[in-house]
């Protein structure tokens, strides 16, 4: 049985839709950034540290997900109110980004762990449409304050990547990883 060390309900959501049955148990981890953490090596870290924080059966795989979104070499994490969503907004606002996820799952003994970054470009915003989505709570328990698969699909003009690793879990990237550490397992 696969146990998703998480909260979200994107990441619970996505493993739903792509038949992989599951159960949840969440996981309580610090998540400050190391000085000097490079974003790919923050978000495995984080990903092995919700893994290895859940008690698991000698049966259960644990899976452990942790996504930033990186502007200019700076990450950004879940806003802390509505004025950081704004501000998080109007830097992302007619520009490129990246949203980057770590992956880890552990089952008895052995680990996978691995990343993956997708490109995603915003249009331009208008301070108006910045309000007015900050205003709708969803840009609040996300990263880079905004949901691809919600209201904020108005402003993303394009990916370049994988599409679900963007909304959290990156299930391509799962599968694989699952496939390394209990091959029966995979449906």
């Amino acid at each position: 049985m696969l146990v998703l060390a998480s909260q979200s309900p994107r990441r619970a959501e996505i493993l739903r839709q792509a038949g992989i049955p599951f159960t949840v148990r969440i996981a309580d981890v610090d998540e400050t950034p190391l000085a000097g953490e490079r974003p790919a090596d923050y978000v495995t870290r984080l990903a092995e540290a919700k893994a290895m924080a859940i008690p698991a059966a000698k049966d259960e795989i644990v899976l452990g997900a942790d996504t930033t979104v990186v502007l200019d070499g700076e990450m950004m994490g879940k806003p802390v109110d509505a004025a950081d969503a704004r501000r998080m907004l109007t830097a992302l606002s007619g520009r490129r980004h990246e949203v980057v996820t770590g992956v880890c799952l552990l089952a008895n003994g052995a680990a996978a762990r691995d990343w993956t970054a997708t490109q995603v470009w915003f249009r331009a915003m208008s301070d108006r449409e910045i309000g007015e989505y900050a205003a709708t709570g969803e840009p609040m328990d996300k990263a880079g304050a905004y949901a691809i698969q919600g209201i904020a699909s108005r402003y993303i003009e394009k990916i370049d990547g994988c599409y679900f690793n963007v909304v959290g879990l990156p299930v391509s990237l799962v599968y694989r990883l699952l496939g390394q550490v209990a091959p029966h397992l995979r449906v």
